[in-house]
């Protein structure tokens, strides 16, 4: 006999799965509205909704007849292909979560984030499976399973391929007791501190920010976008993948960000969308390709994690007259569209991040969280739905980063009057170089570890391909001769290719305040032009 407390239970479960609103409801809700809609291509792949929906259920009920469970932290490291976006909302639908590790990074910086997170299982392309191996260590790795292959690898029988593993299983709906503020996602960030941080992003967080990219990106059904940054990353992922989906647009996933590549694509498929980084738009620019190919379909472009060049800009507008342009601002913590700055307010508000998006509320405050005046600088700081869980294992962290109810970005910015936000710097010296984050002090600490050097100090300095390039100042010790060409060797035996410097220059100081903190600033002044040397 039911007791009203049981019953109490029973009713709550009901409202709960009845209004749930998690990333594995968002994929079956879009096949049922468009079943037969052509969803997503790879290589030579076409898959529709149903087709899509299908696979990703196959995916789940393997993992889960092989004891994955709700809350397994479950690392996935791979390029760009179908079988990342089955994996992503497989792993949603049976509750485990997915760490999409950037494939660029070392075996020791993976086998960091491995041991962070205590990660249970690997799911990887070919060619990063041997790379978890190594970075696994003592842990205890229940699960291994690869993309994009038929057939075992003589050296991976540790591995099973993802397609063997999904071969013969159901397709219906993988049920799974999840809230929607569950984990889903945890995204690894470098922060400032030499060892990275992980984002804890939920099911509630990811797609409230769907709403917000879709809503200030002008989105829509009929968009054919094509996915070319990384999917590891959450420009990519959480921008523009899954809002497409949401919405059910079509989309092409490429390998990667090649301009001959995209430039075909664009033409081929017809496509209206495009992401890219201010670096990438440069490259597709001066493609040969980009005036051969017939670009008129491309209505709908985007571009963030830096400031886009204004004779960059102009020259995009002029070339590609059917197109609008959006600036996207924003980081992993807020999933992360925090503003966006629209295609009317391009010129006119150029170099700005623009306004807060849909479900964002911003403002701008001193050291001491006071909102500060309009025009005058200060920490960016958020409220928002968006916003991550916090930093895992870290609550002293987290603590800090949402002193006072607010998200403290950690970027100083400034907001006019019509209430634009410009960025002004990064409070923490965080260098973007290509659309990645890199922190000086990792670089810095390393640079340490060469014999003769007495002080270093890294900076992001202008530069017309990678925006910002990580450039090394070194004080040698007296009496010891140093070569840009030693130091930048030093970091490549030790650091992920895309953390070495562009750059290095010496100095007998570094300029400083009273209390011995280095001026960055004033290196970043004294130092602009050392790519023209």
């Amino acid at each position: 006999m039911q007791t009203d407390t049981n019953v109490a239970e029973d009713l709550n479960q009901m409202l709960m799965r009845a209004r749930r609103n998690t990333l594995g409801d968002l994929l079956v809700r879009t096949r049922e509205r468009v079943p037969d809609k052509f969803a997503l291509a790879y290589k030579d792949e076409r898959l529709t909704y149903a087709e899509l929906d299908d696979r990703v259920n196959q995916t789940a009920h393997a993992f889960r007849e092989n004891g994955m469970k709700k809350g397994d932290m479950i690392t996935v490291m791979s390029k760009n292909s179908m079988d990342f976006v089955v994996v992503n909302f497989a792993l949603a639908r049976i509750g485990a979560v997915m760490i999409p590790v950037n494939y660029m990074l070392t075996a020791e910086d993976v086998a960091y984030i491995l041991y962070h997170a205590g990660v249970t299982g690997f799911i990887a392309s070919e060619e990063y499976a041997a790379v978890l191996d190594q970075s696994a260590g003592e842990l205890d790795i229940q699960f291994r399973y690869l993309m994009d292959v038929s057939e075992y690898s003589p050296e991976l029988d540790d591995w099973m391929p993802l397609s063997m593993a999904r071969s013969g299983q159901p397709t219906d709906f993988v049920e799974t007791e999840i809230a929607d503020d569950d984990l889903a996602h945890v995204l690894y960030t470098s922060g400032t501190e030499s060892k990275p941080k992980g984002v804890m992003l939920s099911h509630k967080s990811i797609i409230n920010e769907y709403v917000s990219c879709m809503v200030d990106g002008d989105m829509a059904e009929n968009d054919v976008c094509i996915h070319a940054l990384p999917l590891y990353h959450s420009a990519q992922l959480h921008c523009f993948l899954g809002p497409s989906i949401y919405l059910g647009s079509s989309g092409i996933i490429l390998d990667g960000a090649t301009p001959e590549v995209i430039l075909e694509t664009i033409e081929r498929e017809k496509t209206t969308q495009l992401f890219c980084p201010p670096t990438v738009w440069i490259a597709l620019l001066r493609n040969p390709d980009f005036d051969r190919r017939d670009l008129s379909t491309l209505e709908k472009c985007y571009y963030g994690a830096a400031i886009m060049p204004r004779e960059i800009l102009k020259e995009l507008s002029e070339r590609l007259p059917n197109a609008r342009f959006w600036n996207f601002y924003g980081q992993t913590e807020v999933a992360p569209l925090a503003t966006a700055l629209q295609p009317d307010e391009q010129l006119s508000k150029l170099g700005s991040a623009g306004k807060p998006s849909l479900n964002m509320q911003t403002k701008i405050v001193d050291d001491h969280d006071v909102e500060v005046a309009r025009g005058e600088v200060g920490e960016i700081v958020h409220r928002t739905p968006h916003a991550m869980k916090g930093y895992l294992h870290d609550p002293e962290k987290t603590a800090e980063a949402f002193r006072g109810g607010w998200f403290h970005s950690g970027d100083l910015g400034v907001m006019d009057e019509e209430g634009y936000i410009t960025i002004v710097d990064r409070k923490k010296d965080m260098i973007n170089t290509g659309g990645v984050n890199v922190s000086s002090r990792e670089v810095e600490e390393t640079i340490y570890q060469l014999d003769g050097v007495s002080e270093v100090a890294v900076i992001g300095i202008p530069d017309e391909y990678w925006i910002e390039a990580v450039t090394a100042i070194v004080v040698p010790k007296e009496g010891v001769r140093l070569t840009k060409e030693m130091v930048i060797g030093f970091c490549e035996d030790r650091l992920s290719k895309f953390k070495v410097p562009k750059y290095v220059a010496f100095t007998d100081a570094l300029p400083k305040n009273p209390s011995g903190k280095v001026l960055k600033r004033d290196l970043r002044e004294a130092y602009k032009d050392l790519n023209e040397s």
